[in-house]
């Protein structure tokens, strides 16, 4: 038995350790994923105005900001009694969030995992005309290909075609722009991005101008041109470059699924361009929210805090006990009724086909199901780019909504009826980022925060073992993956890197006395 140890994890957001274990025969029979930041930030709500949670969360992270900022609005509006928004408020939410989901799909795969996938090598021999693709083969030639190159070296699955990495490389550049004008789009609307200014608990502050909407339409054109014509064709061929990958066991973890509903359709959030849902082993046991909400623990029995600060979010702390025995992660271990799901793109398209919706993306991913797919790490970018598809045609119509609302004088864009915190109250907001499913809960208590908490995406995916030694989703989907050479661990991090771990959103706690020095080793 051999110990396997990547750390840091690169190309994700935060730092994260995954120590495995290999048998002779080449295969993973154990893992661990640890967390290794710590950060503070419900701390810093407890004593604060709620409605200061908008703009501390937004702070964990530069891609969901705003969906961070929108369930704390949530969660101070349940808290409000705030039942309903102007029907502005919720086009411009969804717009605002949206676009920043566009900018966040091409990101993951061209920048932080396509370049598993692929021996970028093979361009000291391009000899196109391409400048961009001349310049990284003189890069190369001169070892200095970064971030390109150094990475782990081809395997099996890589692709070492000419014609298709110098494609994928230059689409790779081509992204970068692209994605930038996805987070332009969201700053039209929200003020700035990232870190948007306009969601607050009621609505929204910003009534866009018709100067602005427009520039957002011709930016959203220019996206959905891309992500039709280069992403999702570019996804889908890598996929069956890749068939044996696709159609083996790499990256299967459990067949447990939530989403909490993403994009309300409604001015009450009953109906979602996403639709919430819970699979628990392949089969679709829950599709109401609140009913999934009550049942939501978190296990603390492997992470560095207080015992007592498991349970639910409500009630959850954040205080560390770094000398816990046994404990290996700064990450919770979120559980549905003592049961780990997978969460994010796969997990919502795996509920929605199980809740029978119809959507030519969702047919597409039923075909490749069809064929032999399997739901590993192939299907998760799979999953994650025919999920753009949903997301643009929606945006279409809200787009649409949003200007007929308008011309016909429509300005409401906030409820002020319940701007003023309670005196005591709780409340919770779910909704869906591009990781999965995200949750925050605020408890209020003389007008001010008495505790908040976060479950986010990424502590669903990484969490560790629970006190029954249940192994969280991303140590379950690395059981059983090929590793034929313990020195070149490649299909260790293509797993990891398909769930788009965010270690900055996963954990919350800050300690300023520990000074630790550590070294790490870059992979």
């Amino acid at each position: 038995m051999t110990r396997v140890i990547v750390d840091p994890v690169t190309r994700i957001e935060g730092h994260l350790k995954i120590e495995v274990e290999v048998d002779a025969n080449g295969i993973v029979t154990d893992a661990w994923a640890n967390s290794t930041m710590a950060r503070g930030l419900e701390k810093l709500l407890i004593g604060r105005d709620p409605r200061d949670a908008v703009y501390v969360t937004e702070r964990v992270c530069g891609v969901c900001a705003g969906s961070h900022g929108w369930a704390s609005a949530m969660a101070v509006e349940r808290a409000q009694g705030t039942t309903q928004l102007p029907e502005l408020a919720r086009l411009l939410r969804n717009l605002i969030v949206s676009a920043m989901w566009l900018h966040d799909k091409p990101l993951h795969f061209y920048h932080l995992s396509a370049l598993d996938y692929l021996d970028v090598a093979v361009l000291a021999n391009y000899n196109g005309s391409d400048p961009y693709l001349l310049k990284i083969k003189d890069l190369i030639l001169n070892n200095d290909a970064a971030p390109l190159l150094p990475r782990y070296a081809p395997d099996v699955y890589s692709i070492n075609d000419l014609n298709l990495v110098s494609r994928y490389v230059s689409n790779y550049l081509t992204a970068l722009l692209k994605q930038a004008k996805a987070k332009k789009m969201s700053a039209l609307f929200s003020g700035k991005q990232p870190h948007q200014s306009s969601i607050v608990p009621g609505g929204v502050t910003q009534l866009p101008t018709s100067a602005q909407i427009s520039e957002f339409r011709m930016l959203f054109q220019e996206m959905v041109d891309f992500i039709d014509n280069v992403y999702l064709p570019d996804v889908l061929d890598l996929a069956n470059a890749l068939w044996d990958l696709t159609s083996s066991n790499v990256g299967v973890g459990y067949q447990n699924y939530l989403s909490f509903g993403g994009f309300p359709e409604d001015a009450d959030g009953t109906s979602f361009a996403l639709v919430p849902g819970l699979i628990i082993d392949g089969t679709l046991v829950e599709t109401d929210p609140a009913i999934i909400e009550q049942n939501i623990n978190e296990d603390v029995k492997y992470g560095y805090y207080l015992d007592s600060d498991g349970g639910h979010p409500f009630t959850g702390g954040q205080n560390f006990d770094l000398d816990k025995a046994g404990a290996y992660t700064f990450s919770k271990a979120p559980r549905y009724n003592g049961n780990p799901v997978e969460v994010g793109p796969l997990a919502r398209m795996m509920v929605a086909r199980a809740r029978g919706v119809s959507h030519p993306a969702i047919q597409q991913f039923n075909d490749l199901l069809n064929q032999g797919m399997t739901t590993g790490a192939v299907a998760r970018h799979a999953a994650r780019a025919l999920e753009a598809k949903m997301i643009c045609d929606a945006m279409s119509r809200w787009l649409d909504e949003l200007e007929t609302r308008i011309s016909q004088g429509d300005t409401e864009i906030h409820d002020t009826a319940h701007w003023d915190p309670p005196a005591s109250g709780q409340g919770y907001g779910l909704i869906e980022a591009p990781r999965g499913a995200l949750g925050h809960w605020c408890v209020i208590s003389d007008q001010f925060t008495a505790n908040y908490g976060m479950v986010v995406p990424t502590t669903w995916n990484v969490s560790p073992r629970d006190t029954n030694g249940v192994i969280g989703p991303i140590e379950k989907a690395l059981i059983g993956c090929p590793v034929p050479d313990v020195n070149n661990p490649n299909n260790i991090v293509r797993i990891v890197r398909s769930f788009d771990p965010c270690i900055a959103c996963a954990v919350h706690i800050i300690q300023p006395k520990q000074k630790k020095i550590m070294h790490l080793q870059i992979q």
